[in-house]
């Protein structure tokens, strides 16, 4: 599932949008843990992405399809970056 999340689209076009990072978690056994990582120059660029036909399109599920989805949840998490080191 992580190329789901880094394939070309509309989300390199919204205003603000800086870049996304998936990770996935080691050493789980029962299942697998993707934490999807986005970066935005303001909390206004990302809730305009939220709330754009973009986002709706990037979310939809497929169509009358009887697939169960292998998500088994997921939450919003909105962090500042308080401080950075980068190599010298």
């Amino acid at each position: 599932m992580a190329p789901f999340f880094t394939r070309p689209g509309a989300l390199q076009e919204m205003e603000g949008f800086v870049k996304v990072e998936v990770l996935i978690t080691k050493n789980l056994t029962e299942y697998d843990e993707l934490n999807v990582n986005m970066y935005w120059e303001t909390i206004e660029d990302f809730n305009r992405w939220r709330k754009s036909d973009a986002f709706r399109e990037a979310h939809r599920g497929p169509e009358n399809s009887s697939e169960v989805s292998p998500i088994l949840g997921s939450e919003i998490i909105i962090s500042e970056v308080a401080s950075t080191l980068e190599k010298a």
